[in-house]
């Protein structure tokens, strides 16, 4: 029974700053498409910030899914 609370304490705000963290990701670190348009295709993921965008897009929303699994497991296992 601690156990599935010690989860639920750690998996909940887990979710909520991951998912906050995502939104902040989205809304700010994403390069303009302007900036973009001036790469040429082939090389555009080498272009500095939409690597930083991609990386912490990643982090932030598999650290919500593996939060959401945790939350899963300790609510009903």
């Amino acid at each position: 029974m601690h156990i599935r609370v010690l989860g639920l304490l750690f998996a909940g705000p887990l979710f909520l700053i991951s998912i906050g963290a995502y939104i902040y990701v989205q809304l700010r670190l994403k390069p303009d498409s302007d900036e973009l348009e001036e790469y040429f295709w082939e090389v555009e993921d080498r272009h500095p910030d939409l690597a930083r965008y991609n990386k912490w897009s990643r982090i932030t929303l598999s650290t919500a899914a593996l939060a959401a699994l945790l939350l899963f497991a300790a609510a009903f296992i």
